[in-house]
This record gives C-alpha cells, sequence and structure tokens, in this order.
C-alpha cells in the first residue's frame, strides 16, 4: 500500500504525518511551530523528509498561497509567511514524487473525496484561520484557473472599517471573517489588548461586548456566503480551519440563504478539521501515483 508524507504549513504551524492511499494517518500527527524565515522552513521539510524517505513513495505540501496547475511552485504572495518563502524551489527537497497544493484546495478535495461535501458535485470549502481562503469543486473537479490562483480570497468589501491585509490591499475579506479579523474585532468593540480567544471566552461568559464583537464577524462571514452561494452555486458550503468551531451553524445558514439568488445550500462544518489540508494534499498526491 502506498503511503506519503503529507505536510500543512500555516503561518504559526506546521502539521505533518505518514498518510496512506485509503486516507489513513498511519502514524500521530507532529505539529511543530513555524520557522521565523524561509530557510529555516525549508531546512526543517528537508530534515523531517530525509528522515522518513525510506517509509513513503511521495511528499505532499499543503500550503498558504496559489500553487501552479503543475503543483510544483507558489505563483502569489504569501502574507502570512516569512519573505522569500513563496520563491523557494520544493521540488529540490526529495527525488521522489513531490505535490504542492494550495491549503484550502487540499482541504476541499479531502472534504469532497470522505468528508462533509462527499456525495455532492459542487461544493465550496472555506478555511477560516489565521487567513481565508477557499477552495471550489465545480462538476466533481477542483477549480483551478489558468494559472492555479482561483479561489484565493482577496475580495474587498466594504464592512465599515478601513482595514489592511496582508497582501497590500485594503478591505480584502480575510481582514473580517479570519481568526486575525476577529482579534480586530475584539479590540474595536472590547479592549486594545483583547484577542479572538477573549470574544470567545466573553461569549460564553455573556459579555455583551463580546457578543457584539462576535456579531460583527459572524454577520461578515454571512455576507462572504451570500457571495460564494451566488458566484457558484453550491450544494454545500463547508467550513474548515481553527475559527469554524466557533460558527452558530443553524443561525448563518439560514439567514445567507434568505439572501441569496440561488437555490439555497447546506452549512456545515468540516468532518477533518485541521487535519483536512494534509489528507486532501496527500489524496491528490495519491491519485497521480496511480
Amino acid at each position: 500500500m502506498k503511503k506519503v508524507l503529507a505536510f500543512d504549513i500555516g503561518g504559526t504551524k506546521i502539521a505533518y504525518a505518514i498518510i496512506d492511499e485509503n486516507g489513513n494517518f498511519t502514524n500521530e500527527i507532529v505539529k511543530v511551530t513555524t520557522p521565523k524565515t524561509s530557510e529555516g522552513i525549508f531546512e526543517f521539510f528537508k530534515t523531517v523528509i530525509k528522515g522518513l524517505e525510506d517509509e513513503i513513495d511521495g511528499v505532499s505540501i499543503a500550503t498558504a498561497g496559489a500553487v501552479n496547475n503543475d503543483n510544483t511552485q507558489i505563483i502569489s504572495h504569501v502574507g502570512n509567511l516569512p519573505e522569500g518563502y513563496n520563491q523557494l524551489d520544493f521540488m529540490q527537497l526529495t527525488t521522489k514524487p513531490l505535490l504542492l497544493e494550495n491549503d484550502a484546495n487540499s482541504a476541499a478535495w479531502a472534504e469532497f473525496k470522505l468528508g462533509a461535501a462527499r456525495g455532492t458535485k459542487d461544493a465550496v470549502v472555506l478555511t477560516l484561520g489565521t487567513g481565508v481562503g477557499s477552495g471550489i469543486i465545480v462538476n466533481g473537479k477542483l477549480l483551478k484557473g489558468k494559472s492555479g490562483a482561483a479561489g484565493e480570497m482577496h475580495v474587498r468589501f466594504d464592512f465599515g472599517h478601513q482595514r489592511k491585509c496582508t497582501c497590500g490591499l485594503w478591505d480584502c475579506l480575510e481582514t473580517y471573517v479570519s481568526g486575525n479579523a476577529l482579534t480586530t474585532d475584539a479590540k474595536l468593540y472590547m479592549k486594545e489588548d483583547m484577542t479572538s480567544y477573549d470574544v470567545i471566552r466573553g461569549l460564553k461568559d455573556g459579555d455583551k461586548q463580546a457578543r457584539e464583537a462576535f456579531d460583527h464577524w459572524q454577520t461578515c462571514l454571512e455576507n462572504t456566503l451570500v457571495l460564494m452561494g451566488n458566484l457558484f452555486d453550491p450544494e454545500v458550503i463547508v467550513l474548515s480551519g481553527s475559527m469554524a468551531q466557533f460558527v452558530e451553524y443553524e443561525k448563518v445558514n439560514r439567514e445567507a440563504n434568505e439572501d441569496i439568488l440561488t437555490p439555497p445550500f447546506v452549512l456545515r462544518q468540516a468532518e477533518f478539521e485541521n487535519n483536512a489540508g494534509m489528507l486532501g494534499a496527500a489524496l491528490l498526491l495519491m491519485e497521480k501515483l496511480k
């Protein structure tokens, strides 16, 4: 049975595990803090791969940023990772097959093949973490676009505040519906030193200002779902990533569907949560190894 060493790299952590062709994690998932430099990230990958190379048939990396259609190179700025990261030559890490894919696309493929979007043909997966990403399935295929950058969520919205995005633009969706966005709302509605975690704790304690901050964040999410529903007419929209667990699904599903022009979609939480990126990229590589 073929096995893939699967990585998922984000702005704060790198996770990795070995996954077999049936989508099973054959060892415990390892999580480490993302190195502060692009060179440090490359050396980390190289060290882990070298130590496990005899046990695997290939390597997959789910990463922030747009990835080309050959799955070999990042082709966009990556705001949550160190300078120079998008210029790394990942294909030099190993002589075995290596597949690079956007983390949201990877998560979408995992949920489509084995998770919350299984059995559908058209689905959208939104990853709500440090930033925001989307993976789009159209007629059973991953939507990549001419260069591989389809689904990048740097769409500008006016939600009532001017916010600078890591991409350099102002008022991208990421500045309103990510984990960082909820921290911004915490500072706006609560106190300057508050974070997204303070909002969540405040919600549980019945704090009025925490509820105001969260409601603003969740309303921005609802508007994002209306946009995705109208653009792609999906059967299901799946929310993945660390922020997905806090969404009030019944309320958001009802209110978002009231405003769309297409037939209603079903809103679901991802089945694989934070492991979807690793799993999806591994499954994509498995298809090439057959």
